[in-house]
This record gives C-alpha cells, structure tokens and sequence, in this order.
C-alpha cells in the first residue's frame, strides 16, 4: 500500500499529539520536530517494505516460471517474510 506524504503526516501528526496528550511522552523538544522525525521514521519504513514487496514480487514470478502449479500469492507472501526476517525488518 503506497502512503501519500500528507497522509503520512497526518498519521504522524495525530500519534504525536496522542502521546503527547494522554501524558505517555513528554517532549522535550517542538511538537512540531517530534512530528517530523515521526515523518522521516514512518516514510523510511513504508520505503523499506515497498521495496521487499518488489523483490519478493520478481522472486515469486520467477519461481512460478519455473513451478506453473504453485500458488504465487502464497509463496509471493512467504518470501517477503523470509526476506524481512533476513533484514530484521517486521511487517
């Protein structure tokens, strides 16, 4: 699923001011700041897990040439998590 940067940052912008609302953070810079590293760390990991879907995507097309009778979804599903796992990523 690809995020819009305004969606992201609306995301962001409502789990800051959540936190910082229901007293479960203190923080000790701008609201404003906290929003944007929020921003950067939410953008980075949407970025990180567009980028396994695609490479599970050529994987399982290429495993599916090679095996017509698999099921691609599944084993599509089932690279990404090997892979996220590899890179210590969770989905």
């Amino acid at each position: 699923m690809r995020m819009r940067e305004a969606e992201i940052d609306r995301l962001a912008r409502y789990l800051a001011e959540g936190l910082i609302g229901r007293g479960s953070i203190k923080p000790k810079a701008e609201v404003e700041a906290l929003v944007a590293c929020v921003v950067e760390m939410m953008s980075a990991n949407f970025e990180t897990e567009a980028r396994l879907d695609e490479e599970a995507d050529k994987m399982a097309e290429d495993e599916a040439r090679k095996h017509p009778g698999l099921d691609l979804n599944r084993l599509r599903t089932l690279i990404k998590q090997r892979l996220a796992e590899k890179k210590n990523f969770t989905i």
